[in-house]
């Protein structure tokens, strides 16, 4: 079994009030450690004394982030990917950035209003010799760019799919409905891990702005390739009165090999 957990952290200089990082982040890490995952990919994550406190929380995950870049202080963030030293072997890893020129650091298209990263691994499941890819990404929230995120992604995903195994977290800034979702889900390439076990119409929000209703959406996805049998999946909405551990909820999944896959 492997066990994924996609979360948005929400970045740690934002004003948030009764939720700012300082108040919430043990909230946070209390989440990741209840689910205990083999694969992490988390979202907003800045590389200061944010992502000290992930890292050393979490002393048993290899930890891999890569600074988007661009203007000001927001060039920091990272959408870092973390797997289980004790489940996988690292065999390779890198980053791209989602532009017309993935391998320009910084670089953005589409009118984004940032520069978006891939961080990708290679990985072999240490328990039956396996191999995987897992792929950790953060969508632009502009329109126009989160159709050309998508349309990069995907080209790099097909090539990787002909190699290995997939398995993709990411924060798409999009909901279930969108050209976005159906580009990497639509002609069988990836499945929806909460969509294969969760019964229509059941509600698949994620990001919740604290708490507010109003802003309720599904823009947190697991996706996987044909390799894998989803066991279970949900989507964690702890928190302790008006604190939150985040302004996302963190989504699970659980999943096995199917016959023949390992």
């Amino acid at each position: 079994m492997i066990k994924v957990m996609s979360f948005n952290i929400r970045y740690g200089r934002a004003n948030d009030g009764d939720n700012h990082w300082n108040h919430r982040r043990h909230l946070a890490l209390a989440r990741i450690h209840d689910f205990s995952p083999d694969l992490l990919g988390l979202q907003e994550c800045r590389d200061d004394d944010q992502a000290d406190f992930v890292r050393s929380s979490l002393p048993d995950y290899h930890f891999y982030g890569v600074h988007r870049q661009g203007p000001g202080d927001t060039a920091l963030e990272m959408a870092p990917l973390l797997f289980r030293r004790s489940a996988f072997a690292l065999l390779d890893r890198g980053c791209f950035w989602l532009s017309e020129t993935p391998e320009v650091c910084g670089s953005r298209s589409w009118d984004s209003a940032y520069p978006r990263t891939v961080s990708w691994a290679r990985l072999a499941c240490r328990a039956t010799g396996a191999v995987l890819t897992y792929v950790n990404t953060h969508f632009d929230y502009q329109p126009a760019a989160i159709v050309g995120n998508a349309r990069c992604l995907r080209q790099w995903l097909e090539s990787i799919l002909r190699q290995t195994p997939l398995i993709v977290t990411g924060d798409f800034n999009a909901d279930k409905n969108s050209e976005a979702y159906r580009l990497l889900t639509g002609d069988t390439m990836l499945s929806d891990a909460f969509r294969q076990v969760r019964p229509p119409g059941e509600d698949e929000a994620t990001f919740h702005a604290f708490g507010r209703q109003e802003e309720r959406t599904p823009i947190d996805w697991i996706l996987v390739s044909g390799h894998f049998r989803v066991v279970e999946a949900g989507i964690d909405r702890s928190h302790a009165g008006q604190l939150f551990p985040s302004d996302h909820y963190p989504i699970t999944a659980v999943l096995d090999w199917k016959t023949g896959g390992a």
